[in-house]
């Protein structure tokens, strides 16, 4: 096989698989290729996975079947992420591939195709205790809205997730490495900064905690908005929820996932927390930042929920009134303890909820974006829409907002919001902030 010229990555999941297609990207672009245009075929595909969902490395064999070229012949493949952590060696010996790479050693990839070029089928699924950061590439140019990764890994383990088995232990990435990055990214177009983990409040160095991260990333001129993303109830400390209150830069919006309002099944979940400390937490938050929208993540029909403990979750549900949220069926994972535990839920049982779960949550929605309505706000432009003229972008409570304008891309517009759907916006333009 040759070397390839051109790559594609697709990433699937979370948004930390996002950052890490981004930084695979860079990597293989940094070695001379070239990403494929939209219809080209490539030289190397890349399958990003994630491992979250039940059928998860089903989905990977059918991707790969799919490369299959009219001609009988393939691009190269490469499978990264999480499944290629959690099945190693599996893969390659069940289907055609040529790279697996897991999460941690993806800063590996460009030796890895090289070696694959040479005929020769590279697996790298190591957890080294170095940062792979440090080994890859500067930021170039970015969207305005962009990812940076904090924290990885989890030691909550939950009965359910098969995260600190794929992605290890927590670790925290050094301040000064982070903060050089948020400034790459400021230089590189950057006006909006997520900042990722899989418990990303639980980010730690050298005394410091997220919230002083947040604060010392705001101080950076040309970073307008400062998010972060996922949250653990038990990480939310008083001075992460006082920089909601205290900086500006930092958008008035939080995703808390809480998984379940009963705390029977909250126990089973290994969740540590209850159902009320988690609304109290929310009241903390809304006492700081009372304009906050708050999103959740839910899972249905865990193993032994009864109907009376998914009622608590609808309870919960109303009692916060999400302005967007995550749900989700019950998905076994091999090797995960909830995946052996008894009274797994029916099926039609776990539909069932998720339905009414998921009519509830859009309910909430659609009143939120509903009452959004004759508010005055700045939306940061993040690409063209459908229509000639027509921009797309983001509010600070994260509702997508399309208007009419002539603003570039990575400008920040002062709109007003004048009509409301369940997933989206629309706004009148009103006077243009400064750039």
């Amino acid at each position: 096989m040759t070397s390839p010229r051109t790559f594609k990555v697709q990433s699937f999941g979370c948004q930390m698989n996002v950052y890490d297609g981004e930084r695979m990207g860079e990597l293989l672009a940094a070695e001379g290729m070239r990403a494929a245009g939209d219809g080209e075929a490539a030289d190397l595909v890349v399958l990003n996975t994630c491992h979250i969902r039940e059928k998860a490395t089903e989905k990977v064999y059918s991707e790969i079947g799919r490369l299959k070229r009219p001609d009988g012949s393939r691009p190269m493949v490469a499978v990264a992420g999480c499944v290629a952590q959690a099945e190693g060696a599996e893969i390659a010996r069940r289907a055609k591939v040529d790279v697996v790479v897991g999460p941690q050693a993806y800063h590996n990839l460009p030796a890895l195709v090289a070696k694959a070029a040479s005929g020769t089928v590279a697996l790298d699924t190591d957890m080294p205790a170095a940062s792979k950061f440090g080994a890859l590439p500067a930021r170039r140019k970015v969207a305005p809205s962009a990812f940076l990764t904090v924290q990885e890994g989890c030691d909550k383990f939950c009965t359910y997730c098969v995260v600190p088995y794929t992605r290890g232990a927590e670790v925290s990435r050094p301040f000064s490495a982070i903060f050089d990055e948020a400034k790459a990214l400021a230089d590189a177009g950057a006006r909006e900064l997520t900042l990722l983990g899989q418990n990303v409040n639980a980010w730690a160095d050298e005394g410091r905690g997220l919230h002083d991260l947040i604060e010392a990333i705001a101080t950076i001129p040309a970073i307008a908005r400062i998010r972060y993303t996922t949250s653990h109830p038990n990480d939310m400390t008083d001075g992460l929820i006082a920089v909601h209150r205290d900086v500006d830069k930092l958008m008035p919006y939080l995703h808390l996932p809480v998984q379940a309002g009963s705390d029977r099944v909250l126990k089973a979940m290994n969740r540590s927390h209850t159902a009320s400390s988690y609304l109290r937490i929310l009241e903390k938050v809304r006492a700081a930042r009372p304009d906050i929208a708050l999103s959740g993540d839910f899972i249905v029909g865990f193993p032994g929920e009864t109907d009376a403990e998914f009622e608590e979750t609808l309870k919960l549900v109303d009692e916060v009134r999400y302005a967007q949220a995550f749900s989700f069926k019950y998905s076994p994972r091999p090797g995960t303890p909830a995946a052996d535990m008894a009274e797994q839920i029916a099926p039609a049982v776990a539909d069932e909820r998720l339905q009414r779960l998921q009519a509830l949550l859009n309910a909430h929605q659609t009143a939120f974006n509903c009452a959004s309505i004759g508010r005055r706000t700045e939306v940061l432009v993040e690409r063209q829409g459908r229509k000639p003229g027509q921009m797309l972008g983001k509010s600070p409570w994260l509702q997508s907002v399309h208007f009419e304008s002539a603003a570039k891309i990575g400008d920040i517009v002062e709109v007003e919001l004048v009509s409301a759907g369940p997933n989206s916006l629309a706004g009148t333009e009103l006077v243009r902030s400064a750039a």
